[in-house]
């Protein structure tokens, strides 16, 4: 298993536990340690962040909060098999979008210096711009090159992961299209299957509007960075933070 291309945290404490041949499970011994390095993590971010003050402390409990409400929702979403363009938006706002972009933008305001008033104005970058990171790791969920991505092309169709681009090429397919994608959440999706429903996201016209979301959503986050108080060097560096959030291939 493996994650941006890297192996994931407890495959490799298990590959470890192996090959010093340790007492036990190494899967047992792979998971629980690697639950306990995220653990432990958390306890250092809040020892980094327990300086910030109390707005500073309220912003890191929120972003914590919508995190792992957006995480359920995405499980939720999965399991109920629900595609409605309307609840998927906001499953990617608050699985990634808002946790992605806008709270670390908050955050750094507050460690500078404790200034509240870019609070307003960074929300208007970091939500559009977090909302697009989301839509295009959805596209490259389902079009991505593995051999970039780091991830196998198909998870988040045999996952039946609910997001925007599945909701809305289900809203605008039809009835053929629409059998095909009703293979979305079988966990035996072959390549061939894979293949099928790339196929009928394209054609559904599905690609290509979300294409066009993604592009919107950065438009209208370059617009609040040109009219954000910050100087004209830090505009120059988020712009290209926008073009490259909309443009990556991973």
């Amino acid at each position: 298993v493996t994650r941006r291309g890297n192996t994931t945290t407890h495959e490799a404490l298990q590959a470890e536990h192996r090959s010093r041949a340790w007492a036990g499970d190494a899967r047992r011994f792979g998971d629980g340690a690697a639950i306990l390095i995220g653990d432990l993590s958390f306890v250092y971010a809040d020892m980094l962040l327990a300086s910030l003050g109390t707005r500073g402390w309220q912003m890191w409990n929120e972003l914590r909060v919508e995190l792992n409400v957006g995480q359920y929702l995405d499980m939720l979403g999965s399991a109920q098999n629900e595609r409605r363009p309307e609840k998927a938006m906001r499953i990617c706002r608050y699985k990634s979008g808002k946790y992605t972009i806008e709270r670390p933008l908050h955050l750094g305001a507050l460690l500078a210096d404790e200034d509240t008033t870019l609070i307003d104005a960074y929300s208007a970058i970091g939500l559009p711009l977090g909302d697009a990171f989301q839509l295009r790791d959805d596209v490259l969920g389902v079009f991505g090159e593995s051999s970039v991505t780091g991830k196998p092309v198909g998870d988040d169709l045999r996952e039946a992961k609910p997001t925007p681009l599945m909701a809305l090429a289900l809203q605008r397919a039809n009835d053929q299209q629409r059998s095909v994608l009703k293979k979305v959440g079988n966990a035996s999706l072959s390549p061939s299957d894979i293949a099928d429903v790339q196929q009928a996201i394209v054609d559904s016209g599905a690609l290509s509007a979300m294409e066009t979301t993604i592009s919107d959503l950065r438009d209208e986050a370059i617009l609040a960075i040109g009219r954000a108080p910050i100087d004209a060097e830090v505009q120059t560096q988020m712009v290209e933070l926008a073009h490259f959030v909309t443009d990556r291939k991973v």
